[in-house]
């Protein structure tokens, strides 16, 4: 009772109000490439972004670059190296990954040889040219480790301007596939030192169908290093977990990171996106937001080695961080136009979710998908937006004796009209959104002790409860 009292006075002489986001929403159409696995996306400072992935081949190393994340979908490919026709380099050409470091650029990538398809090595290319799909690449050879065992997965990144490599190897001291290793580099060819072992699969989730920690991915934020990989079998088992460690830590030792006891992102029966993994991130076109880049599949059932089934696609979404600064990854959402967050204008902490499919508004939701929504074309028809559960497709909010919830549309036309909304510019700030009811003209979607309803809205404070930004 005493929230409410406070609510209710603090909205009769107006809320302190958000500005702006500084991640405001950005929203891609999934998939981004078929048949493209282990994709590697990088944004340049020549305004292109770059993409890489295995192609299901295992034969050649491809390119494609865009000025939009959307338009590495119909971006033209060019192959910019071909697998040797005999001996090492000649088998099983993976994971390649683009990098510009000190002026040139390079390729990462895993080979194996004819001889042995699955002795599996890390090699680098270099050009020094300025676009590198039109570049001649050098084969800079092997990443020599001292020992010499199956390797793959090499990602580089630097941490307090100190060059790392990181990768995932047999050690043939335990009973795994693979394990993940971090190294100082000498140059982007050349490791420096020892290297030391950081984790390896031994959780429940670690180890289904194989023993594998693979595919590093780092991004930083907030004084911490998050490293990302895949793990087990490259099914629909396949998952990512999260090595945590300070940026001012030592990072060559293994006490310095810390694993989660679950995985960060997996597959969704509810979306149909199966084996989420080998992922990379990247940041959004106006830089404000970062986005993890994945592959998976849309079905669950493989017939035959996975390895041989093509068509890992590769897809994209925003990456959110919750309050705590730990990156928050939510679901492999569903194919199609990816969701958005909305959050209060006069409540910035707190965004629209939905709990037992009651609508309202709340601070620190840790369970992302509640809190994301698609906007799609209205189910009333043009003109009009209609906003989808990014856990529940098919279930959209909708309006019932005025009080806001999400339902499954049961196609009838009633439900369409009240699931329809006219998007408006943001009643208390124009550079926010506001969802005016289409079939009660004048009402719009506002919160009242933090539920949300459909009311009209005649004074400032309705009007600011009635406003939302998208991020």
């Amino acid at each position: 009772m005493a929230v409410t009292v406070v609510l209710t006075a603090s909205l009769a002489v107006g809320t302190a109000h958000a500005t702006v986001p500084d991640s405001p929403a950005v929203t891609y159409t999934n998939p981004i490439a078929a048949q493209r696995a282990d994709p590697f996306i990088y944004k340049h400072t020549d305004g292109y972004y770059y993409f890489t992935a295995t192609v299901p081949e295992y034969d050649r190393i491809v390119l494609r670059r865009a000025t939009t994340i959307q338009g590495l979908s119909t971006a033209t490919e060019t192959t910019i190296w071909t697998k040797h026709a005999s001996g090492v380099m000649g088998a099983h050409i993976w994971a390649p990954e683009v990098h510009f470091i000190d002026g040139k650029w390079y390729v990462y990538f895993a080979a194996g040889s004819t001889s042995d398809v699955w002795a599996i090595r890390m090699y680098v290319l270099e050009t020094d040219a300025a676009n590198p799909l039109t570049g001649t690449w050098t084969e800079k050879g092997q990443i020599a480790t001292p020992v010499s065992s199956f390797s793959l997965d090499a990602t580089t990144f630097a941490v307090n301007g100190v060059r790392y490599l990181a990768w995932a190897q047999r050690n043939p001291s335990e009973d795994n596939n693979t394990s993940l290793f971090i190294a100082r580099m000498t140059n982007p060819w050349t490791l420096s030192g020892t290297p030391v072992e950081i984790s390896q699969p031994t959780l429940s989730w670690e180890t289904i169908g194989y023993k594998v920690n693979e595919g590093p991915a780092v991004i930083q934020h907030g004084g911490k290093v998050f490293m990302t990989y895949s793990a087990s079998a490259t099914d629909a088992n396949y998952c990512l977990g999260m090595l945590t460690a300070s940026a001012s830590a030592d990072l060559l030792d293994p006490a310095s990171w810390t694993k989660g006891s679950q995985p960060v992102f997996k597959t969704s029966d509810a979306t149909s996106q199966y084996g989420p993994g080998h992922n990379s991130f990247t940041v959004s076109e106006d830089g404000k937001s970062d986005i993890l880049v994945y592959h998976d599949r849309s079905y669950k059932d493989i017939t035959g080695d996975p390895l041989n089934d093509p068509n890992r696609r590769t897809r994209v979404q925003k990456l959110y961080w919750n309050a705590d600064g730990t990156p928050n990854f939510g679901i492999p959402v569903a194919d199609g136009v990816t969701p958005q967050r909305f959050s209060s204008y006069n409540y910035p902490d707190r965004f629209i979710r939905h709990w037992e499919f009651r609508a309202k508004i709340e601070a620190g939701v840790t369970n992302l998908a509640d809190s994301q929504f698609r906007v799609v074309t209205g189910l009333a028809g043009t003109g009009t937006v209609s906003l989808e559960a990014a856990n529940y497709p098919g279930y959209y909010l909708r309006h019932k004796n005025f009080e806001v919830w999400v339902e499954k549309n049961d196609s009838t036309s009633t439900f369409a009209s009240d699931a329809s909304f006219y998007q408006r510019a943001g009643l208390a700030d124009s550079a926010g959104i506001s969802y005016e009811s289409y079939n009660y003209a004048g009402r719009y979607v506002r919160h009242y002790n933090y539920l949300l309803y459909v009311q009209a809205v005649s004074t400032t404070a309705a009007q600011g409860d009635a406003t939302f930004y998208a991020q």
